[in-house]
């Protein structure tokens, strides 16, 4: 065999063996800068206590699990409990959930400011990708789909995760935020510029600080906080903790 067909040969072999491996999603490729400038926590006052807190309603259907306080202001509509089920107190439209709601624009408006020199641009879909502590903004609408979304917080349990996005957060269903190397809930932080949906059985970690409404879908499960500013937040046969 001449020089030529051996190098036509290993060619097709390469293509064969390369058509063989598919990836598992769009961002299999795709490497997250390591940021060099830490983020400070996001500060949460009188919405410590609260692991939901809205601004119009809260509703459930549903066998909800809730661990930590709940809060409403200046809406006064709670509905669903029972059959869901709160471990903590309700605040609705009391001084505690006043000061709580004020609290939160405090919060969602630190969130929303953050600035950064090495500020890393994420957009569409993020599953799949693995993201290191720092600062992140999408200038549209973020996604977990296609794959998981994991937080690595490389040995450091106080390291801050930021999320700044300008539109909607959603998650399809079954989908996972996964957390490694000390990574904690409670030092994630999503700014949503509108609303947030967590889909059927997704598993979600953070603190969810979102301009309109929070929504969990049916068996979703959150480790973290759903705030809403302005809307609802609507719960359907959930587990809740608070972090």
């Amino acid at each position: 065999m001449n020089n030529q067909k051996k190098v036509s040969l290993i060619t097709l072999i390469a293509i064969g063996l390369l058509s063989v491996g598919c990836k598992k999603n769009e961002n299999d490729d795709v490497v997250i800068p390591v940021q060099s400038t830490s983020m400070l926590t996001v500060t949460l006052a009188g919405t410590s206590g609260f692991v939901i807190l809205a601004g119009s309603a809260v509703t459930n259907t549903g066998s909800t699990e809730i661990t930590g306080d709940l809060g409403l202001s200046p809406g006064t509509s709670v509905g669903g409990f029972p059959p869901g089920n709160l471990t903590g107190t309700q605040h609705i439209n009391d001084v505690i959930a006043n000061q709580a709601k004020l609290d939160l624009t405090v919060a969602y408006n630190d969130a929303a400011g953050r600035t950064s020199t090495d500020i890393v641009s994420l957009s569409g879909n993020i599953g799949g990708l693995t993201l290191t502590p720092g600062l992140y903004k999408s200038t549209s609408s973020l996604q977990i789909s296609s794959g998981d979304l994991t937080f690595d917080a490389s040995g450091n349990s106080n390291a801050v995760f930021i999320i700044q996005i300008a539109s909607t957060l959603t998650t399809t269903s079954g989908r996972k935020v996964i957390l490694s190397g000390g990574a904690s809930p409670g030092n994630i932080f999503w700014q949503v510029g509108s609303s947030a949906t967590i889909g059927t059985n997704s598993d979600f970690k953070g603190i969810i600080l979102a301009m309109e409404s929070v929504t969990l879908k049916t068996g979703a499960t959150l480790d973290g906080r759903a705030f809403a500013r302005t809307g609802a937040v609507t719960m359907e046969g959930n587990t809740i903790v608070k972090y």
